[in-house]
Parts: structure tokens; C-alpha cells; sequence
């Protein structure tokens, strides 16, 4: 029962951070960016159904989340007498998702790969060009919408908040508790059998489309229920998230934190969203930030956040971990430095080119520098090109540390017949 075992203990802490988190952040920003996280991590788990699970590129997932969001307003705004308690609502959107899923995976799911990747996209332009000519229920790309005319739950009528956070966080741990469950069902195993080999599976008499089609249909609940919670929590359903580029956002955040890895998604939404939320007010060039990070977690890292923390398990398992310290903070320090350097000298070439002449004054990690003084410039290029050469040379010797202390015969003796040892 050990499948069991580590979702109910991985839930236990995320509840536990769930009830501590708005303590320690108690500001309603705080509060906010915090439902901006669950809402997410909600949304890229149900894209890693699809992706990550049943293999299944999609560039039209963001449908879903959308479509979602506009039928809870709608639910509200008088198809049941505006009667339906608000923590109830999140599933009449995952119910119109699914039934939109089940239509649109009736056919995209007969193929895999690039077949069912360019179906997708051809959706999503169909539905956001949908969203401009079907008045009814897109109501020309927008909805507003005011939850406090809600019945009220048990007294709550949801007007704070903190209110909104305890709603989106409850779904949150009961959605990723049912996508956990999912993945270790019958038809979940076969999503990745699928994934890995569909020839394999039709030979032994599974069908891969109908593998595909369930895991897609969950994959649209589940983005429904995101949509109406992302609805409840800024009282508006818009049409921009149900556009291509909403789709490429979740694709990016599900890359970032790792496919191959159930948590890995979580990770991805976590940063994802603080480096939109916070970064987003430090800089204007945050976006080519982002755009940098996903190009070099594919170029180098393609198993994302959380398959570099599922590697460092082989070493610490085999007790080997320790001398792996002193060549990483080699690494780490020199490339920290130069990725300052570079962020460094980018806001300064962004700051001169929008600057009039003779105001080249601005703050820079905290310290008031002139744009028009060649000094700024000068250290931030050295330190940019010492940083990432220092540790370009230091790269090699940590590739070494790290081939000794994954080797068998560097474990201690009882380690290598047991490489597991120590991971719950």
C-alpha cells in the first residue's frame, strides 16, 4: 500500500502548508499570488494527464480551463436560479468541460503525436475565433460576475479574501489527490504504456485511442475546475484564456517543473507563478527571463525541476551525497555571479534605450547606478563572461563528482544491494 501511502503523506503537507502559508503571508496581495498558485497547480496537472502521462502533445488545453470559467458565471447568472452554493460550483465547470472534452477527443484522440498536436491547435483557433461570434455564452470575450450574490455557505459569504483562498485550496488537494489516484488506476497504467510504445498495446489487445480519449477527458475536467476557480476567485470569465498563447503558458510551466514526475507540474506552477506575480513589478524584461529559463530547462535539464531532485535520490540512497557538495557550490557560486552579470548588463541596455539623455540614473540590485557612466557597463559584462567561464570550467569536475558518487562500488557496503534504501 505504499501507492497510498505517499499521496496521503504528500497531501498532509501540502494541507499543512495550506493552513500555514496565509499566516505567514497574510497581506491580501500575498493572499491573492497564493490562489494564483493553487488555481496553477490545478491547471498543470491536468495538463500533465495529457502530456506527461498519455503522451499527448496538446496546444489547445487552455480551452478547456476557459470554457470552464463561462459556464460557472453562467450557472450563476441564472440557469439554476442562481441557487448554487459557490463550493459547489467547481464541478458544474469540470461537467461542461468534460462534456466538451468528450466531443472534441471523440475525434483528436484516433491519432497521437503530431496529428493530435496540430488538432489541438486548430481547436484553440476555432474556439477563441468562437468566442467573438457565439454572443450567447461568450458574451463577446467577457463575463462579470460578483460571487458574493452566492447563497452563502454555512454563513460564508466569500466577500474576503482569504475566504477564496480556503475555497481554492480545498479543490486544490482534492483534485491532485483524484489526478494521483488516476495515474495509479488500471487505465492511468496503460496511459503511460501508451505514451511509451501504442504499437506495443494494440498488439496486445488494448485499444491506445480509447487509453487516450479517458485520460483526455479527465485532463478537460480537471481544467474546468481550474477555470471556475481562476472565475470565483477575479469574478470575471475571459476569452483570453482560451487562446493559444494560455495553452503555450501551461506547456511551458509543465516543462519547467517536469513531466515525467506527478510533483512536477506543482513545481513548475509554483515558480512560474511568483516569477509572474513578483518579478512582473520588479522588471519589464521578466517575460525574457522566462523565455530564457525554458529554453536552457529543455536544452539541458529536459527532466525539469523535479527530475533533478528524483536523480539526487541515487546518491543520497547510497550515502554518497556529501562529497558532491564542494563541486557544486563551485559551480553554483561562479554561475550565480554570471547569471547577475548578464541580468545586470540586460536591464542597463533596457534602461539606456528607453532613458531621455541625461537621466541615465536607476536602481540596480539595490544600488543606484548611471546608465551614462561606462563603468555599470563594464562590470556587468566581466562579470557576466568571468561568471559563466568560471563555471563552464567548473562543469567538468562536478560531472566527474557526480559519475563517482552514483557508481555501485562507491556506495558503502549494504548500500549497493539496496539502492533504495532510505526513499519513503
Amino acid at each position: 500500500m505504499v501507492w497510498i501511502a505517499k499521496p496521503l503523506g504528500l497531501n498532509v503537507l501540502l494541507s499543512s502548508l495550506v493552513v500555514i502559508l496565509p499566516i505567514i503571508f497574510f497581506s491580501n496581495s500575498s493572499v491573492i499570488i497564493l490562489t494564483q498558485i493553487a488555481i496553477t497547480i490545478v491547471f498543470a496537472l491536468s495538463y500533465n494527464m495529457v502530456l506527461g502521462q498519455a503522451g499527448m502533445l496538446s496546444f489547445g488545453h487552455a480551452v478547456y480551463m476557459g470554457i470552464g470559467g463561462f459556464a460557472v458565471v453562467h450557472v450563476m447568472d441564472g440557469v439554476f436560479g442562481g441557487g448554487v452554493p459557490l463550493p459547489i460550483l467547481p464541478l458544474f465547470g469540470g461537467l461542461f468541460s468534460l462534456g466538451v472534452a468528450s466531443i472534441v477527443g471523440g475525434f483528436s484522440t484516433r491519432r497521437g503525436g503530431i496529428s493530435f498536436a496540430m488538432i489541438s491547435l486548430g481547436m484553440v483557433e476555432l474556439v477563441a475565433s468562437f468566442s467573438i461570434i457565439i454572443i450567447v455564452f461568450f458574451r463577446s470575450g467577457g463575463m462579470l460576475w460578483d460571487r458574493t450574490e452566492a447563497p452563502h455557505f454555512f454563513g460564508i459569504d466569500f466577500a474576503r479574501q482569504i475566504e477564496v483562498y480556503y475555497l481554492v485550496a480545498g479543490w486544490m488537494l482534492l483534485s491532485g489527490m483524484a489526478m494521483y489516484l488516476f495515474t495509479v488506476t488500471p487505465i492511468g497504467r496503460l496511459a503511460n504504456a501508451v505514451r511509451d510504445n501504442p504499437e506495443r498495446i494494440e498488439f496486445i489487445g488494448y485499444s491506445a485511442r480509447w487509453v487516450r480519449f479517458y485520460s483526455f477527458c479527465g485532463a478537460g475536467f480537471f481544467a474546468g475546475v481550474a477555470g471556475a476557480l481562476s472565475a470565483i476567485t477575479f469574478e470575471i470569465a475571459s476569452a483570453e484564456n482560451l487562446t493559444v498563447q494560455a495553452s503555450g503558458i501551461i506547456l511551458l510551466i509543465a516543462f519547467l517543473g517536469g513531466i515525467g514526475v506527478f510533483y512536477g507540474p506543482i513545481l513548475g506552477a509554483i515558480i512560474f507563478t511568483l516569477l509572474q506575480s513578483v518579478l512582473s513589478q520588479q522588471t519589464d524584461l521578466w517575460e525574457l527571463y522566462v523565455g530564457v529559463l525554458f529554453l536552457m530547462t529543455v536544452m539541458y535539464v529536459p527532466s525539469g525541476l523535479a527530475g533533478i531532485l528524483l536523480l539526487h535520490t541515487v546518491p543520497i540512497a547510497y550515502g554518497t551525497a556529501g562529497p558532491l557538495i564542494v563541486p557544486y557550490l563551485r559551480f553554483i557560486v561562479p554561475a550565480f555571479l554570471g547569471l547577475c552579470g548578464c541580468v545586470a548588463f540586460a536591464e542597463i541596455l533596457n534602461h539606456a534605450r528607453k532613458a531621455v539623455v541625461g537621466s541615465g540614473e536607476m536602481v540596480l540590485f539595490w544600488m543606484q547606478i548611471n546608465t551614462d557612466d561606462v563603468v555599470p557597463w563594464c562590470v556587468a559584462l566581466s562579470l557576466a563572461v568571468v561568471g559563466i567561464w568560471t563555471a563552464k570550467s567548473q562543469a567538468k569536475t562536478l560531472k566527474e563528482a557526480w559519475h563517482t558518487a552514483t557508481l555501485m562500488e562507491s556506495a558503502p557496503e549494504g548500500a549497493a544491494s539496496n539502492p533504495r534504501r532510505g526513499i519513503v
